[in-house]
């Protein structure tokens, strides 16, 4: 018998969940999940196992606070005519709490149980869209969304009835586990300068189209930091914050967004070294943003209205405006108090392109 069993753990290892990772293909679009296998190593066994017997397939989000959690798992939302069962099915696969110390911080995946049973947990779970760091302690959270907590904010705004049961379906066509993917490098890490060079930013605003060329020999590191922000959203739904006539117009305050910033991107909005350099500030130049520090540019940038010479050695010039000076003109048009614009000027997306 022992070696019958030695023989089996040899030809199936034991599989090391914590380099396993679940797809979630939802109608409204994709999400990734990691698990707590040291925190809830029976819940996560359980919740692959299910996913791997296509059990969550053909199932829907059925309920959800906007900003707040969404919850699935449920097998009867398999049935569209059966919402009044809605939340009621998938409880009490045998699964004992396994409650730990994780915050219940944005992102987090918790088992749902009934009511007053703490050991009534199966097939249901929820998912923390923001903080929810009351429930610390109280549920078993067995996973975290490493990737498109973006989209399961959309989930959560679903319209509900006063049950908090959604009125629109929002189906999950499949769950896949894989191993967890070798880390890419970021964006525009191994170009080289005359690589960059040949890649360029179409900003489309409400007032227009603006083009704008890198100059990635006087600011290379700046150049890949805006080429790597732009390419992964990071300043599509933001707004122009700042026209000040004759002076400059300026954008990338992620406080303009009007929905959180990818998750995907948010590791890369840090401060980037100053690349002062000897590009003088005209008009339509491109320049970097910053606080008192020198180094402490993160995302903001200006576009400079006039010849600036008191920017001059003081800011990092890293691209120019080639097309679009009229579209700038425009913005600088808007009213303004205290520099703040009248009304909204929004930047519906950027775009990186090749030339």
């Amino acid at each position: 018998m022992k070696s019958l069993l030695f023989l089996m753990l040899f030809l199936f290892p034991q599989e090391d969940l914590k380099q396993l990772q679940a797809v979630f293909d939802t109608s409204a679009g994709p999400f990734v999940i990691e698990f707590y296998p040291d925190q809830a190593p029976n819940h996560v066994a359980k919740f692959i196992e299910r996913v791997r017997a296509g059990f969550y397939t053909g199932t829907a989000f059925h309920s959800m606070v906007g900003h707040g959690i969404v919850q699935g798992g449920d097998p009867e939302t398999r049935n569209v005519n059966a919402r009044d069962k809605y939340g009621t099915g998938g409880f009490n696969l045998g699964l004992k709490p396994e409650i730990s110390t994780v915050p219940f911080a944005q992102g987090t995946v918790v088992a749902t149980i009934l009511p007053g049973e703490p050991g009534s947990a199966g097939t249901q779970f929820f998912i923390c869209v923001t903080d929810q760091l009351q429930f610390t302690g109280q549920f078993t959270a067995f996973g975290r969304v490493i990737e498109g907590i973006e989209v399961v904010d959309r989930i959560s705004i679903t319209p509900a009835d006063d049950n908090q049961i959604a009125r629109e379906r929002i189906d999950l066509k499949s769950v896949t586990i894989r191993p967890i993917p070798k880390p890419a490098p970021p964006p525009f890490t191994t170009e080289t300068i005359d690589e960059l060079r040949q890649h360029r930013v179409v900003m489309e605003t409400s007032k227009g189209n603006i083009v704008l060329e890198m100059l990635p020999d006087k600011a290379p590191e700046h150049v890949r930091h805006f080429l790597r922000l732009a390419s992964l959203g990071v300043y599509d739904k933001t707004a122009f914050h700042r026209v000040a006539p004759g002076f400059v117009i300026q954008a990338g305050d992620l406080n303009t967004r009007t929905e959180p910033v990818p998750q995907v991107a948010q590791k890369y909005v840090v401060n980037i070294r100053a690349e002062i350099n000897d590009v003088k500030h005209v008009a339509g130049i491109i320049s970097m943003a910053r606080g008192d520090a020198i180094d402490s540019a993160l995302t903001s940038f200006f576009i400079v209205l006039s010849n600036q010479p008191a920017l001059d050695g003081t800011y990092t010039v890293f691209g120019r405006v080639v097309e679009g000076m009229d579209v700038v003109e425009k913005i600088t048009a808007v009213p303004n108090e205290n520099e703040r614009p009248a009304e909204r000027i929004d930047i519906y997306s950027m775009k990186v392109e090749k030339r």
